[in-house]
C-alpha cells in the first residue's frame, strides 16, 4: 500500500521502517524536525505538509504525543483533512482522549472516509520488533483492511470495539502498567531497606506468583539504575490524566491511579519529566531514605 505515516519519534520512527521492511511505500511527515535519513534511506518519501501526505496516501497514519497534536494534524493549517480523498482510511495510533477520538472520527467519516483509533503498547522495544499489542475500535471493514500494517507492526492485534473503545482499552492498559510499575518499586524498595539485595530479591519473585513483565524488564532497570526512556514519565502521566479524567465524567473512583500520578509528579519535581516511567520507583526511594543501589548498614 502507499501510506502516509506522520509523527516519527521514539515509538514512530520504527514503526514506519517495518512497514517499509514489510514493503509498502510511505509518505513521510515529522514535526519541527526533518525526516530521519534512515527511513529515506530505506525507501521513505519526505512530505512538506500532513495534507501532502494524505492527498497521495492510501492509507494515513498519525503517531503523535497528545490530543491537540492529533487535532492539529488532522484538521488544523495544512492537516490531513485538507487533502483526503473519498477512500482514504484515517488511522490514529497515538494515545488520546477516547470523547475526542469519537468526535475526530465522526469529522473524517464526514469527508467520506474511515477512522480507526489503533494506540498501542509495548513501548520502544516492541515498536523495533515489530511485537506492538494494538487495540483498535472502529468498522470491522476497515480494521481488515488494514489488518496487514498492524501485522507489520504488531503481534497481539485486537478489534475491541467502535471507534473510541480502542482509546479505552489504551487507557486501561496504562492504569495496570503504572500500579504495577508502582507494585514492583514499592516491593524492592522494601526488600533494599530491609537489607535485602533487591537483584536478588527480583530474581527469586521472577519464580513465582508474583512474575510480571513489568518485575522482568522495568524491576531490572530499577536495580540497574536505567532510566533512559523507553517510556517517558511525562506520556505516561498524560495517559493517567485521561483516566482520571474519564473517571471523573462517569463517576468511577481510580483511588491508586491517582496515587501512582503523584509518584509521577514526584519524579517530575526532581526534574524526571523525561526518565523511563521505572523511575517512579525514585519518588519512593526518596519517601524512604534509601535507594536500591545503596546497601543498607
Amino acid at each position: 500500500m502507499k501510506i502516509g505515516f506522520i509523527g516519527l519519534g521514539i515509538m514512530g520512527r520504527p514503526m514506519a521502517a517495518n512497514l517499509i521492511a514489510a514493503g509498502h511505500t510511505l509518505l513521510l511527515k515529522s514535526g519541527a524536525r526533518p525526516v530521519p535519513a534512515d527511513l529515506i534511506a530505506a525507501g521513505g518519501r519526505a512530505c512538506d505538509s500532513a495534507a501532502a501526505v494524505a492527498e497521495e496516501a492510501e492509507v494515513v497514519i498519525t503517531m503523535v504525543p497528545d490530543t491537540p497534536q492529533v487535532e492539529a494534524v488532522l484538521f488544523g493549517p495544512g492537516g490531513v483533512a485538507e487533502g483526503l480523498r473519498p477512500g482514504t482510511l484515517v488511522i490514529d495510533m497515538s494515545s488520546i482522549a477516547p470523547l475526542a477520538t469519537k468526535d475526530f472520527a465522526r469529522r473524517i467519516n464526514a469527508l467520506g472516509c474511515d477512522y480507526l483509533d489503533a494506540p498501542v503498547s509495548g513501548g520502544e522495544v516492541g515498536a523495533r520488533a515489530g511485537s506492538l499489542t494494538i487495540m483498535v475500535g472502529g468498522p470491522e471493514a476497515a480494521f481488515a483492511r488494514a489488518r496487514p500494517l498492524f501485522e507489520a507492526m504488531g503481534k497481539t492485534i485486537t478489534l475491541v470495539g467502535g471507534n473510541g473503545d480502542g482509546q479505552i482499552t489504551k487507557v486501561a492498559n496504562q492504569i495496570i502498567v503504572a500500579l504495577n510499575i508502582e507494585a514492583v518499586a514499592e516491593a524492592l524498595v522494601f526488600a533494599a531497606k530491609s537489607g535485602a539485595d533487591p537483584a536478588r530479591v527480583r530474581q527469586a519473585l521472577m519464580g513465582g506468583f508474583a512474575a510480571s513483565r513489568i518485575l522482568e524488564v522495568h524491576g531490572e532497570r530499577m536495580v540497574k539504575r536505567s532510566f533512559d526512556p523507553g517510556f517517558r514519565i511525562e506520556l505516561h502521566q498524560k495517559d493517567l490524566n485521561l483516566a482520571l479524567q474519564a473517571a471523573r465524567e462517569i463517576g468511577v473512583s481510580l483511588p491508586n491511579t491517582a496515587t501512582a500520578q503523584e509518584l509521577f509528579n514526584a519524579c517530575v519535581a526532581q526534574g524526571g519529566r523525561g526518565w523511563d516511567h521505572s523511575a517512579m520507583v525514585r519518588a519512593l526511594e526518596r519517601m524512604a531514605g534509601h535507594d536500591l543501589a545503596t546497601p543498607e548498614a
